[in-house]
């Protein structure tokens, strides 16, 4: 099997996994946030993080890249520092946790807001704390949304082209990912390259998908 092959689609899945981690860790609170929240800027927060579902990833990749960028204030601070994010790895966690954060968000949201209050309040009766209750009862009811949510930011950010195009551009072992090998193969006219990573693709992100309707199916069957 081909090494560039091989070296793609794992930098591909290690660009997903980390950025799935990263965004489980945001997210959880987050959506607890804005299940439950009645603050009068939830409704700014919510629109910041659906942002990306109806922007176009040219846009946001642009304006990362700008931000990024060593002539800009924050790439400058950040070069400072030693970190460059503009045509790095780094750079692709970063845009690929902004641009995925709906979705892993959402669904966690969505499996929150269906919880009746008395849960909590039954849990604090019983003299659990705020966070006894998030870990040991909160998070097992919601697991289904919470899977949800990692498989979601996963296939999104297995699939997702504009922004790590942007941001990152075609370094083979760097920000070279799948979904930009199968443009430049398609542009090669190598069709038959191309036909492997996205079959690849299209295999891996299917069954896990259907696992994870499988799973959740029997997770709501358990909570009926």
């Amino acid at each position: 099997m081909d090494i560039d092959f091989i070296e793609t689609m794992l930098l591909t899945f290690k660009l997903a996994t980390i950025t799935t981690i990263i965004l489980l860790v945001i997210g959880v609170p987050l959506a607890l946030f804005l299940a439950n929240s009645t603050k009068w800027y939830k409704s700014i927060i919510e629109t910041i993080v659906s942002m990306p579902l109806v922007l176009p990833p040219s846009v946001l990749g642009f304006y990362l890249l700008i931000a990024f960028s060593p002539a800009s204030f924050i790439g400058q601070n950040l070069h400072d520092l030693g970190i460059d994010l503009a045509f790095s790895f780094a750079g692709l966690v970063v845009g690929s946790i902004i641009f995925s954060l709906p979705f892993m968000v959402h669904p966690i949201q969505s499996a929150l807001s269906q919880l009746p209050k008395s849960i909590y309040e039954a849990s604090y009766t019983l003299g659990k704390s705020k966070l006894e209750t998030l870990w040991r009862v909160i998070l097992p009811i919601s697991k289904h949304g919470i899977i949800s949510g990692c498989v979601l930011a996963f296939a999104h950010t297995v699939g997702e082209f504009g922004v790590v195009l942007m941001i990152g551009g075609n370094i083979s072992g760097e920000t070279k990912v799948a979904s930009i090998a199968i443009y430049d193969e398609v542009e090669s006219l190598n069709y038959a390259m191309a036909h492997q990573y996205s079959l690849t693709l299209f295999i891996i992100t299917f069954a896990i998908l259907l696992l994870v309707y499988i799973t959740n199916k029997k997770s709501l069957g358990e909570i009926r």
